[in-house]
């Protein structure tokens, strides 16, 4: 027989071609593979001399050292061939996330979608909304009723059942991927549940599990603790450690008593926790964000928080995640005051965190709303803008958690407002009791000793939707234009206003076109956008009630989400007002996060002008937070500026900006 193959049978020469393939695809395998070794020993020799010196600075153990580093080498292995080119595309274009067009929204999967093949179904929604970044809130595995709301993992390498599986959670990943969807998820690293099998090991006596938290056989050694050691939660869980009877031992729980303090002295600890890290980087996660960081070094006879060894671990994390997976970003949760946020970004030679929480500004600026005076917030945005381009911020109006009152105290003294005092008032006014206020929420850890107190409710309940609604019979869920046909009685103060629903409309829109003229990735609560108000029936759920932080996480309203073109309700308004904005985001390069930003003294103390300039390209822009209308002359007035919106030409010498309005203008 002829050895040419048109004399084959099919089936033979079927064989004969898909094995050619299969050598093509093999080659195509190997030349990656080795591509992929150099690739990787390239990106190692890069940090490999300040790696190996920080790590043996802290633990001084190279046996612990060299195991690392195998099973770095093992996860890069391991990464996914997309996940690979997904890297090699973000390390060629190292500002990808800094770009003009990145919005993010957060949700709970269960509250947003009830699984994660939900959230996968619930994808084109997510695009309406303009949004290339979700937040997924925790989801591995926990305790019920005693998560913390999920920061009480119980396994790294386990999802809630109710909510899916590791191989779920892949497939999600891979339909957000082909959108250009990019990932978030929380890495909870200072402690773990009690229910962890290192945990449970532990409390059965045995000694290397033991070492991996802190455990103390009498008070001795906590007494001295809790002598510089501040408390977070006081009045819900007092102190920082927990006898348990069982073990005949107190171990340190920060935060709850079922939430044990991991203790990074143990090398071990540090290298199981990064494999875990490395773990979900290789599930397809593209921003992990680092729960609780200043707190993950303990320190007798310190406060235990924002320790510089904190900053060794997160600047190992950095590098590690530089040599594996490039494509993963670093996202601190630092919720402090401005000057021990900053420092988690590390330097621009030697970097740490890619992006941190603007908390300060968000807090600043529910201040702001409340007291009808920008002046604490333009010196804030100020201190932002003045910062390195590299330094990238995640801006927010609302999150998960409550709004604790960390303001510029010092500057507020000088124009004679007292810390306790300031802090009544802000919880009094957002609670609806003083300022002829509109909003509704609740305190949460509250503490009758100290006055301290943080804040619970959603955007749209604090700028009055709900309350307005509510006169209206709506529930501020429905007909935006009731308060208009109705007359909108309102009463806040005892006086009555017409168009209560417009109004708060018109603050909900303001501030996020406020948010979205900063610097860096502004960030939507889901619900948000379209105007959710709180949900007071986590008080009927047991393992709830106690948390008044349920008031602003209740479930996603999907029967408000389909009225979201129908501009005669809330939800319309809103969706449409935000959506216009992001849409304008997207398309001026202007809003980029490495233009140029400041503020202009606009002389109204209710008036903040921002300004932005890229390219040839200027930009103010004019919020108005009274419930009044505002005149202003600026300083910068040179030139006519259009409306971005409207169109229409402006001159600002004067402008008025309508009641809780705003302008975004473009100079011609």
């Amino acid at each position: 027989m002829s050895g040419n193959g048109h004399n084959l049978t099919p089936g033979v020469r079927m064989m004969e071609e898909e094995t050619e393939l299969e050598r093509v695809e093999n080659m195509k395998s190997d030349k990656q593979g080795t591509d992929g070794q150099k690739r990787y020993r390239e990106r190692f020799g890069r940090h490999a001399d300040e790696f190996r010196w920080l790590y043996m600075e802290l633990y001084d153990n190279g046996s612990m050292f060299a195991e690392l580093c195998d099973h770095m080498e093992r996860f890069y292995a391991e990464r996914k061939a997309d996940l690979k080119s997904a890297d090699l595309e973000r390390e060629a274009h190292k500002d990808w996330y800094k770009q003009n067009h990145m919005l993010g929204m957060m949700f709970y999967i269960d509250n947003f979608a009830g699984n994660m093949q939900g959230v996968k179904s619930r994808l084109d929604y997510i695009e309406k909304c303009n949004v290339n970044y979700i937040h997924l809130m925790p989801f591995l595995d926990t305790t019920e009723g005693r998560s913390d709301g999920g920061y009480a993992v119980s396994d790294f390498r386990k999802v809630q059942e109710k909510l899916g599986t590791m191989e779920d959670l892949e497939d999600l990943t891979d339909a957000c991927h082909k959108r250009e969807i990019y990932v978030c998820m929380d890495f909870v690293m200072n402690h773990t549940s009690e229910d962890h099998e290192w945990a449970r090991r532990a409390r059965r006596g045995e000694g290397e599990y033991m070492s991996r938290y802190f455990f103390y056989d009498s008070d001795e050694i906590p007494g001295q603790y809790e002598k510089t050691v501040p408390q977070v939660f006081p009045t819900t869980a007092p102190g920082n450690f927990t006898w348990l009877p069982d073990a005949g031992h107190y171990v340190m729980t920060t935060f709850y008593p079922y939430q044990w303090d991991l203790n990074y002295r143990n090398p071990r600890v540090f290298n199981e926790m990064m494999y875990n890290f490395l773990y979900l980087a290789n599930r397809g996660i593209d921003i992990i964000r680092i729960d609780a960081v200043p707190y993950i070094w303990k320190e007798l006879h310190t406060s235990c928080r924002n320790l510089k060894q904190v900053h060794t671990i997160v600047r190992m994390m950095r590098m590690i995640s530089e040599i594996v997976c490039p494509g993963v970003l670093l996202l601190g949760e630092v919720v402090m005051e401005p000057e021990k946020v900053v420092p988690y970004f590390g330097t621009v030679e030697k970097p740490e965190c890619h992006m941190l929480y603007n908390v300060t500004t968000m807090a600043t600026t529910w201040h702001t709303v409340a007291t009808r005076d920008v002046r604490l917030l333009k010196k804030q945005l100020d201190i932002v803008n003045s910062l390195p381009k590299e330094y990238i911020f995640l801006n927010y109006l609302r999150c998960h958690d409550d709004i604790g009152w960390g303001l510029d105290y010092g500057t507020l003294l000088a124009e004679g407002m007292e810390e306790r005092s300031h802090k009544q008032y802000l919880n009094d006014y957002f609670q609806g009791y003083a300022g002829a206020s509109n909003s509704r929420g609740e305190l949460y850890n509250a503490d009758p000793v100290t006055g301290d107190a943080r804040f619970c409710g959603t955007t749209a309940s604090m700028c009055g939707i709900e309350k307005a609604g509510s006169e209206q019979g709506t529930g501020g869920a429905e007909r935006a234009g009731d308060g208009q046909e109705t007359g909108g009685a309102e009463r806040a103060g005892g006086n009555q206003t017409a168009g209560a629903m417009e109004k708060a409309i018109r603050l909900d829109i303001m501030l996020h076109a406020y948010m979205f003229m900063q610097s860096g990735i502004p960030v939507l609560y889901s619900g948000d956008e379209i105007g959710q108000i709180n949900d007071y029936t986590y008080k009927e759920d047991p393992g709830k009630a106690a948390d008044s932080r349920y008031l602003h996480r209740g479930r996603m309203d999907w029967t408000l989400a389909e009225k979201i073109w129908d501009s005669s309700t809330v939800a319309g308004k809103l969706f449409q007002g935000l959506s216009q904005l992001e849409q304008l985001r997207k398309r001026e390069k202007v809003f980029a996060s490495n233009a140029d930003a400041w503020t202009v003294e606009t002389g109204e103390r209710a008036v903040l002008c921002m300004g932005r300039y890229l390219e040839g390209v200027k930009v103010l822009g004019l919020f108005n937070f009274s419930e009044y209308d505002k005149e202003v002359v600026l300083s910068q007035a040179d030139g006519p500026y259009v409306d971005m919106l409207s169109g229409e030409e402006r001159e600002l010498i004067p402008i008025v900006i309508p009641a809780y309005g705003f302008y975004y203008l473009k100079k011609k």
